[in-house]
């Protein structure tokens, strides 16, 4: 179910735009944002915490403490409710369409009457919204994409959200007498980077009991359909949930037929039918006398099509099954494989947490190393310096070794920790600080951050210059992307990919739930050129450390293998790749 936390930074994000949108202060809006982050970002559940606790968590202060507990005492908060009543609603709507701010949107309602995303593509279309001040047709351009991007992800949610009420929805169930197997299926089980619904299957004799306490689930907030085998739900955030319970002996190929994909189903039922066989989601029976095979385990499904289990993330029919027919499935990374972590910010510059508490967080975990990688000077509301990250060097070497154990060495001693830095890629490739300066790091992250609309061959020629830095070792984030907010940048992933093996460059999955960037699709181009991965969390704040796991989903959708990931290296080994290119 949802995190009290999350709920509470929405609302103080709405109440920030809400200003914008009105004009009102803009330090005042900024606030908020940095409130909303916070909250968002905080370990504990903000619902627990008094007035006092709440203003013990950084960039929350009286106010906006008050505002908090009147959301957890009535349900809203007046000072919002006042607002939102100033705001027509086809303001508001328009808000949601990426990269549409809340001051453009009121703008646009104002000046042209807009108050639908399907007017706002009709005033795009006769080309009136170039016209206004502040605007242009590169503004019309910004916003086509952003509808399609809207339209693109539809319902979808991001995992994380969908993974969070799933494992919530199975522990309930779980739990109730006479429940023998219980798991989530479809694309959430195959790690697909947003879910459109979930689906849950039960393995029980009797469903009456599981369909009544689904029902009663506390998210619930509709039941669209209820049946003696399927029960379908709407949550409170919008989510479609459907729980289906099957008898025990259909387990293994109700649990494969349900997770999918379509494509992979249908080439598994092609060759059960040329087997003279027939599968469906109650088992796999002879096409003649209609007698059940096997049903029980997936496993003994795919062994009786001739083919060896396939992991979920791989049932995309992407090659997967011919790989199975050679015994050549890869022996996917698991999330256990990683050693640490190699993109991480403090409250040095936009992290929310101090040095000490994201290292010891990151301890808990088990890392073996653990890096710190701040933003450069370059982006300039960070207001980095010299000294200032010279200065958190020294905090980290006291550090080093501080925390925890070292996890897979079997030695004595703690945590390692790597002071690094994320240098911003600028327009024409070069990053913040000069060679001698970037020497003393122990590794360096480069990532695009602005200037995203360049051309197709600026922005490859940009990458590949920052690949060719002797001192750059990992690409962060390499196509910006923003889930559901912003597309990725247009350059020759296939031409990057082949500077990045030529100079001993590493390409990150970044495991954000809002990025996962590299995409799966562009794991499978990039390996094919013998790019190494690093798998980070870009971790702003302690809960963020949890999202290595989604990384790990998507590399395993891009059929990555462990030792194709530098972070599960041994620190001796991973400090030779990061030697390799100039620190000899």
């Amino acid at each position: 179910m949802p995190r009290s936390n999350d709920e509470v930074a929405a609302l103080l994000q709405e109440y920030a735009d809400l200003i914008a949108i009105t004009g009102g202060d803009a330090f005042k809006a900024r606030v908020y944002e940095k409130a909303a982050r916070a909250i968002g970002g905080h370990h504990a559940d903000v619902g627990t915490l008094d007035a006092k606790g709440l203003q013990e968590i950084p960039g929350v202060g009286r106010s906006i403490a008050e505002k908090v507990t009147e959301y957890f005492g009535t349900g809203s908060v007046a000072a919002v409710e006042k607002l939102r009543a100033r705001i027509p609603d086809g303001v508001r709507r328009l808000t949601a369409v990426p990269g549409l701010g809340p001051r453009k949107a009121y703008t646009l309602h104002q000046e042209l009457g807009v108050s639908s995303v399907d007017g706002l593509l009709d005033a795009v279309r006769e080309e009136r919204v170039r016209d206004l001040k502040g605007f242009g047709p590169r503004t019309e351009e910004n916003i086509r994409h952003g509808v399609e991007l809207l339209r693109s992800s539809g319902d979808r949610v991001l995992i994380s959200t969908a993974l969070d009420l799933a494992e919530d929805v199975v522990a309930r169930l779980s739990e109730i007498e006479g429940c023998l197997r219980c798991a989530y299926a479809g694309s959430l089980r195959r790690g697909r980077e947003t879910i459109g619904d979930v689906d849950v299957l039960v393995a029980a004799e009797d469903s009456e009991p599981f369909m009544r306490a689904f029902t009663a689930l506390p998210d619930v907030s509709e039941v669209t359909a209820r049946g003696p085998a399927k029960t379908s739900v709407r949550t409170a955030r919008g989510l479609a949930v459907d729980l289906r319970v099957v008898p025990p002996g259909s387990w293994g190929a109700a649990l494969l037929y349900f997770t999918g994909s379509k494509a992979h189903n249908i080439r598994i039922r092609e060759m059960a039918v040329h087997r003279k066989l027939k599968l469906s989601e109650y088992g796999l029976f002879d096409a003649e006398s209609g007698d059940k095979i096997v049903s029980a385990t997936e496993e003994e499904v795919y062994a009786r099509l001739g083919l060896p289990w396939i992991p979920p993330p791989l049932r995309e029919d992407r090659g997967e099954i011919e790989a199975a027919r050679r015994g050549e499935l890869p022996d996917l990374i698991e999330e256990s494989d990683l050693r640490g972590d190699l993109h991480t910010h403090t409250d040095l510059t936009d992290g929310l947490a101090p040095l000490e508490r994201m290292a010891a967080e990151a301890a808990k975990l088990g890392h073996a190393y653990y890096a710190i990688t701040d933003h450069a000077p370059d982006l300039s509301m960070q207001q980095m310096t010299e000294e200032r990250i010279l200065a958190q060097r020294e905090e980290v070497r006291a550090l080093d070794g501080a925390f925890g154990r070292r996890g897979r060495t079997g030695k004595g001693g703690g945590m390692r920790l790597l002071h690094g830095v994320e240098l911003n890629i600028g327009p024409d490739g070069e990053v913040d600080w000069p060679g001698e300066f970037l020497a003393g790091f122990d590794l360096c992250v480069a990532s695009i951050h602005s200037h995203f609309h360049q051309s197709r061959e600026e922005l490859t020629r940009r990458l590949i210059r920052a690949c060719e830095n002797p001192y750059v070792d990992i690409i962060g984030h390499p196509t910006t992307r923003i889930l559901g907010k912003r597309p990725g940048i247009e350059f020759d992933l296939d031409a990057v990919a082949a500077a990045c093996a030529r100079t001993g460059t590493a390409m990150e999955i970044n495991a954000h739930p809002n990025r996962l960037d590299l995409r799966d699709e562009d794991i499978l181009r990039a390996r094919r050129h013998g790019v190494r991965f690093a798998i980070d969390s870009d971790s702003h704040s302690v809960p963020d450390l949890s999202h290595l796991r989604f990384g790990v989903g998507t590399a395993r959708r891009g059929w990555l293998t462990a030792d194709e990931v530098i972070n599960t290296w041994p620190l001796p080994r991973l400090r030779r790749f990061l030697r390799g290119k100039h620190r000899g």
